[in-house]
């Protein structure tokens, strides 16, 4: 049974989700301020986070800098419409999505579905199949069923929606892979206007991926048509 921690102080509205989520058949654990879900997290850590912005104790961006510090747990940021600045923020700290309220249950299931599909660490327990894919180019290689990825032979930190953004780029060496695609490929989700998921996940692997030994850029924008992994 895989486990949701909801960490938001609005107690009215956890209920509702504790239900809901019970129902899907989710096990549910509820923090109602930063600093009691990070010492949950911590000492038990679930599946998927759904994390609010606006706490008291510990507010959802300064909770969110401090899981990413220590885990790679797949993270919902839940925020007020129309606060892009908060969205930003979290996708730039390592969100993996956010969900703007109000949103529908039926909004959430598929939000919260689509990350787990591609956030879902595979357990130290459990061995690589012997074909076990491997996408690589120059120095960069990505192995998808570990969520792995390696720069010149060392290990960047990335998220689990960064590492399937990156691997899907791989899939399309020198080719222009649009916004569109990406969205839905990797988040699950139609690229609505002004979305700037896609961006900011892009944007994160930029900063994380080392600079390339012949000084090219690693991954080029094609305004208006999406981006394209360097050959």
């Amino acid at each position: 049974m895989q486990e949701v921690l909801i960490i938001d102080d609005d107690t009215a509205l956890t209920d509702l989700l504790s239900e809901l989520l019970s129902l899907e058949g989710f096990s549910v654990r509820c923090a109602d301020n930063g600093q009691a879900g990070l010492e949950m997290a911590s000492a038990s850590p679930p599946d998927i986070i759904l994390l609010d912005v606006m706490m008291p104790v510990l507010n959802g961006m300064e909770t969110l800098r401090q899981l990413r510090a220590t885990s790679n747990v797949a993270i919902l940021m839940l925020t007020a419409r129309g606060e892009e600045v908060d969205r930003v923020m979290g996708l730039e700290l390592g969100a993996d999505d956010y969900l703007a309220k109000p949103f529908s249950d039926r909004e959430l299931l598929a939000r919260m579905r689509a990350i787990l599909r591609r956030t879902q660490v595979v357990s130290a327990e459990s061995a690589p199949p012997e074909d076990e894919q491997v996408l690589a180019h120059h120095d960069v290689r990505v192995y998808p069923h570990r969520l792995e990825t390696l720069c010149q032979d060392k290990p960047v930190a990335l998220t689990g929606m960064e590492t399937e953004m990156l691997a899907c780029l791989l899939h399309h060496p020198g080719e222009v892979v649009s916004k569109a695609l990406l969205s839905e490929q990797v988040l699950g989700k139609r690229l609505m206007p002004f979305d700037r998921a896609v961006d900011v996940h892009i944007s994160n692997l930029r900063k994380k991926l080392p600079e390339r030994l012949d000084g090219k850029p690693r991954i080029k924008t094609l305004r208006g048509k999406g981006y394209l992994w360097v050959d």
